[in-house]
């Protein structure tokens, strides 16, 4: 089946998984979303993935090269969500690539960013997580970036200082509360934004500090704004937020492939 071209349709938010292929989670249609459109984004939680990577004997060769830094993590809590981000992405891509799990090779962009290598090639992946929050995108038809942050934490804290002209600065303040968030969202999202990239291929967790509050209603309305924002043509990035858990923010961009 030929991929619906991306720009026809505003992604559908991440599905929920649970665990690993053969537990609870609807993997069949995030296979679905591939052959319909190119990609697919899907989320989980640490928790829910980490029975199966410590029961799971086979945990040396399928993070492969990624185990020396497994073992150099000095926390117990931190080698562990590494390794689940690893399982997360390697199942994701596996899915998109439709090959064995233990093929999938991982690497890291000059970007900060995870890359597929061996059968990978073609196939983008991306990776972004906060507090429990894990998500991975894959796409077949072209770039792929996410960023992940609570629903209450203002963007703004996590742009470096002085990032923003004043004069664009200014504009965002003028903002109503929700189309600003948005915006900023965005601007995070976008691999024209300012690095949050670690060494890991792992945007960094910048939400478990307070931020400011928005009400539940504020929160499904910036969602919404993002969920009907305009499809740039094929070649631009584009751009939608979801809103996941009731509690957390998700950007995604995507830049097609052009057409042939």
């Amino acid at each position: 089946m030929t991929p619906a071209h991306p720009a026809a349709q505003a992604p559908a938010p991440p599905l929920h998984l649970q665990g690993p292929e053969g537990l609870e989670g609807p993997w069949d249609e995030a296979g679905d979303r591939l052959e319909d459109t190119g990609r697919a984004v899907v989320c989980t939680t640490w928790g829910q993935w980490l029975t199966a990577v410590l029961l799971d004997p086979g945990l040396r060769p399928l993070l492969g090269d990624d185990w020396p830094r497994f073992r150099r993590t000095p926390a117990a809590a931190g080698r562990l969500r590494f390794a689940v981000s690893r399982y997360v992405m390697k199942y994701a891509a596996a899915t998109a690539l439709d090959v064995p799990v233990h093929t999938v090779e991982l690497g890291v962009g000059p970007d900060g960013h995870p890359v597929l290598r061996g059968p990978g090639t073609g196939v983008e992946i991306a990776l972004a997580h906060t507090g429990e929050l894990i998500v991975v995108g894959v796409s077949r038809t072209g770039g792929i970036r996410l960023h992940a942050q609570p629903a209450d934490l203002d963007p703004r804290r996590l742009l470096p200082r002085g990032h923003l002209p004043a004069q664009e600065a200014a504009a965002l303040d003028a903002l109503p509360a929700t189309e600003r968030r948005t915006h900023l969202l965005r601007l995070l999202t976008l691999p024209t934004a300012p690095t949050t990239a670690t060494q890991d291929g792992a945007t960094q967790d910048g939400a478990t500090q307070d931020g400011a509050t928005q009400d539940g209603a504020a929160r499904d309305r910036a969602a919404r704004d993002g969920a009907v924002s305009a499809q740039e043509a094929a070649g631009e990035w584009s751009f939608t937020a979801h809103l996941v858990q009731d509690r957390y923010l998700v950007g995604e961009a995507h830049r097609p492939r052009p057409r042939p």
